[in-house]
């Protein structure tokens, strides 16, 4: 009885206030964090390729919402001006008005210009989001080699000449801040998705290089490598013999919302995270099945591939 008594003695003088105690520093933590995050973007001169549509339209309308300098960059002259004036239908007093540079990232000689113009909108990057992309469906064997050169073209070189073209002006700042959407098959691979894969580990590769030789600079990187999100990608994709895939599969269907994963990307970016995995509970564990149990990963993809190819066929 005795015991019992000085046992509750001891939790209501000594654990609960521990407890309630260690919940208030969290909360506090937690606010500083937000608070912390809020003031790096607000104001902040944020450059998001592939603007017009997807996710990376919605990236840009919660970096609009939350008070930065947006610059929407994509191809099409019409959509971007659409998007341009629906944002300022819906401003407030703290946001501010986008600016608009047009070009096009499988260009090779757009990209100096473009990143020009860039510059010319408020005088200095603080944050580029490489958004822009294109997906591939198709069988390595049947797929000409053009294809697999536009993809990377696309995902991988247009967004590396592009980060190039505006480092040096980071630099100079010793501020600025780098970020990749890449993708879950960046870190892992499916069959018949050969040249995205391999165009987002290239694009990890990449920016993880850059992240270790800016860490001198002050300039941050950030990778972001979501699962399945419900927009145009698939039906955007282009194919083995270059045509446009023009259907919305499956998986990209059941897939999060652009808004949703516009939201986690917002959040990554304030509080400075260097690699980030938005996938469910499978894609993740595959990235550690693949490095600790390779030869369980490979039949995984192999009876995929077996299945996909007798879907196909029937």
């Amino acid at each position: 009885m005795l015991k019992e008594r000085a046992m509750d003695l001891v939790t209501q003088t000594t654990i609960l206030p521990l407890l309630f105690g260690c919940l208030g520093i969290f909360s506090l933590f937690r606010l500083l964090q937000r608070t912390r995050s809020k003031a790096y973007l607000r104001n902040a001169v944020v450059v998001v390729t592939g603007a017009t549509s997807g996710l990376g339209k919605e990236c840009a309308r919660v970096f609009h919402a939350a008070g930065a300098k947006v610059v929407l960059c994509g191809r099409n002259v019409k959509a971007l001006e659409e998007f341009t004036r629906e944002l300022a239908d819906s401003s407030s007093s703290q946001t501010h008005q986008p600016c608009v540079v047009t070009f096009d990232l499988a260009d090779p000689g757009a990209i100096a210009p473009a990143a020009a113009e860039i510059l010319q909108c408020f005088g200095y990057v603080d944050i580029l989001i490489n958004n822009a992309g294109i997906s591939y469906r198709g069988a390595i064997s049947d797929t000409i080699v053009d294809v697999d050169r536009k993809v990377m073209e696309i995902n991988y070189f247009g967004p590396v000449a592009l980060t190039k073209a505006l480092l040096p002006s980071m630099v100079e700042r010793k501020r600025g801040h780098i970020v990749a959407i890449s993708s879950i098959q960046g870190k892992i691979s499916i069959p018949f998705r050969s040249a995205y894969a391999a165009s987002k580990h290239a694009t990890q590769a990449f920016f993880d290089c850059l992240r270790a030789e800016m860490k001198d600079s002050d300039i941050e990187v950030t990778v972001i490598s979501p699962g399945y999100i419900h927009t145009n990608l698939s039906v955007n994709a282009v194919t083995a013999d270059g045509s446009r895939y023009g259907a919305l599969d499956k998986n990209t269907a059941q897939g999060r919302s652009a808004v949703e994963v516009a939201q986690d990307i917002f959040d990554a970016v304030g509080k400075k995270k260097k690699d980030v995995l938005l996938t469910d509970f499978l894609p993740t564990m595959a990235v550690y099945i693949r490095t600790l149990a390779p030869r369980l990963f490979f039949r995984i993809m192999a009876s995929r591939a077996r299945k996909e190819r007798k879907s196909k066929n029937s």
